[in-house]
């Protein structure tokens, strides 16, 4: 039997968006093998969770979740196959499609929503932590929106 000898890294002395990536990247694998056992993927829980409160156009929900049009539609494409969406016809606009949960996507929601603190402990019931999550998605979202393109 090998022991290693590498000593753990000081993690403190890492810059902050080294830690903000390294636990992104840790809560996205605890996450995906939990969606997977529901059926959903990472795309598929933000789209049920944006449709909780009603049916929206498609690229409405591609906004919502801050996807492209062409991510929104294979994701709902799976979410359709597995019955936890329906997607119809527009009825005041026919190029557009409205999608809607079923009984069976707002359960799996909802099964997804109790998971959470197996996935994140007491993390996702911390408002303060929460809060300075939301405010680094929402400085850096307005700092790339005023680069300018080159």
């Amino acid at each position: 039997m090998t022991v290693s000898t590498t000593p753990e890294p000081d993690l403190s002395t890492w810059p902050t968006g080294r830690l903000l990536a390294v636990a992104a990247r840790l809560v996205e694998h605890r996450w995906t093998a939990v969606l997977e056992g529901m059926g959903l993927t990472h795309a598929g829980l933000i789209a049920l969770h944006t449709l909780r409160d009603g049916p929206l156009p498609q690229r409405t929900l591609a906004q919502r979740c801050q996807v492209t049009d062409q991510t929104i539609s294979r994701t709902l494409d799976r979410l359709a196959k597995s019955g936890f969406v329906t997607r119809t016809q527009d009825p005041a606009d026919a190029r557009r499609h409205v999608t809607q949960l079923t009984a069976q996507g707002r359960a799996v929601h909802e099964r997804a929503v109790r998971a959470e603190p197996a996935v994140l402990g007491d993390l996702g019931a911390d408002d303060a932590f929460r809060a300075g999550l939301l405010q680094v998605i929402a400085r850096l979202s307005a700092a790339d929106r005023d680069q300018p393109v080159t």
